[in-house]
């Protein structure tokens, strides 16, 4: 026997299915009315049996139902959800509904956006919110995101989806880790909350941090806190970028770093830190307008200057405005620009160039310089308007004698 209730008002109409064998349907209102929470529609039940009240009592506080269907719509009377379950358990004294294999759909502007199944799970609804608690998948039919976690909530008036409790969210591009995602189904956009471990396939990435922005849509990853990207090649590790801010495209494969921008190659033993640098992973470049400092970690050499690029397959840097590079021993090279060969250890300067070394203590000015600055043999040609090198020599001075 197949029982239905209607409710109809300002919050749309819900409608439950019940199977299950009893002698009278009077007593549905008042079973519908523990199970989810609904008003009443006028009915009374019958007074209870006096001759069994314990009996009664015990029935009232546990209830099973077979077949259940719960479904809610908005004001012009489009779904908002639907849930289905085999059979579902009430406990007057927890208030509450524990379904077992539940499914369903979520719904958005009358279509669905995402699909719900657990093995089992309590539910509670109060015509506006859906909460769902235990082990949980929701599905996007569309793009194909599956998110896991132990609890969800559904608020379609504010067009957003909450899975909490250690989130798992899979897609063919990411994979990630959180305590929480938020998802805008109408704008493809979900975050990341608590303790982010991002995975992408293409480009080999992973991204950690405590806040994180996925675009769906537009395929970006958006950290508006502290992050760290880790780049992989063959399963290891080859370079590894860090700022307080950071945007990935991984249609392009391109990352923008901000504020204490840092990048750490692995081949070359180079960090570059910046305020602002575009790491174009797929043109394996890194590029920085603004002041940057590269350190090469081997050679202990570290090159200042406005603003650089380097590449990192063919090991070359550009750098350009206010260069200055110094070596281990102190001995310093400032130019215009410098171009810097770091397979060849190998430095060419251009412009304004002046060459300081310690031991001995020497100077040399002139237009431009070519040469390994560890091994301090440099070579400096041309010079202000003479056109000659101006060349200073630094005596030591003398040590007292008594």
């Amino acid at each position: 026997m197949t029982y239905q209730f209607h409710k109809r008002g300002r919050q749309g109409k819900r409608k439950i299915q019940n199977y299950f064998p009893t002698p009278s349907f009077l007593f549905l209102p008042l079973i519908f009315l523990l199970i989810f929470g609904l008003v009443s529609c006028g009915g009374k039940a019958p007074p209870a049996s006096q001759e069994n009240p314990a009996a009664s009592s015990n029935q009232d506080s546990n209830l099973t139902f077979f077949d259940v269907t719960l479904e809610q719509a908005d004001e012009v009377g489009r779904p908002i959800w639907k849930v289905r379950a085999k059979t579902a358990k009430y406990t007057k004294e927890k208030q509450i509904g524990q379904a077992e294999s539940p499914y369903g759909e979520l719904y958005q502007d009358g279509k669905v956006v995402y699909q719900i199944k657990a093995d089992v799970a309590d539910i509670e609804q109060d015509g506006k919110q859906l909460f769902l608690k235990g082990k949980i998948f929701a599905t996007d039919p569309k793009n194909g995101v599956v998110l896991q976690g132990n609890e969800l909530e559904w608020r379609p008036k504010e067009d957003l989806l909450i899975v909490r409790n250690q989130i798992n969210g899979t897609h063919k591009q990411l994979q990630a880790v959180a305590q929480e995602a938020r998802v805008k189904t109408r704008e493809q956009r979900m975050e990341f909350s608590g303790r982010v471990v991002a995975n992408s396939a293409d480009p080999q990435l992973q991204v950690r941090t405590e806040h994180l922005i996925w675009n769906i849509k537009e395929q970006k990853l958006i950290g508006d806190r502290p992050i760290q990207i880790d780049r992989y090649k063959n399963n290891k590790i080859s370079d590894r970028g860090k700022g307080n801010s950071a945007e990935v495209n991984l249609k392009t494969k391109i990352a923008n770093i901000q504020q204490n921008a840092q990048l750490d190659l692995l081949d070359p033993p180079v960090q570059i830190a910046s305020n602002s640098m575009t790491w174009n992973m797929n043109a394996e470049t890194v590029i920085t307008n603004t002041p940057v400092r590269m350190f090469h970690r081997a050679e202990n050499l570290t090159v200042t200057a406005n603003k650089g690029e380097m590449k990192i397959p063919q090991k070359t840097v550009y750098l350009t405005g206010n260069v200055n590079a110094i070596g281990q021993r102190r001995q310093s090279l400032r130019s215009n620009t410098l171009t810097w060969y770091l397979d060849n250890k190998l430095v060419e300067a251009q412009g304004n160039v002046v060459y300081r070394q310690v031991d001995p203590p020497l100077n040399f000015t002139g237009e431009t310089a070519v040469g390994n600055l560890q091994t301090e043999n440099i070579v400096v040609k041309g010079g202000s308007s003479s056109g000659r090198v101006v060349t200073e020599i630094i005596p030591q001075e003398k040590v007292n004698r008594q």
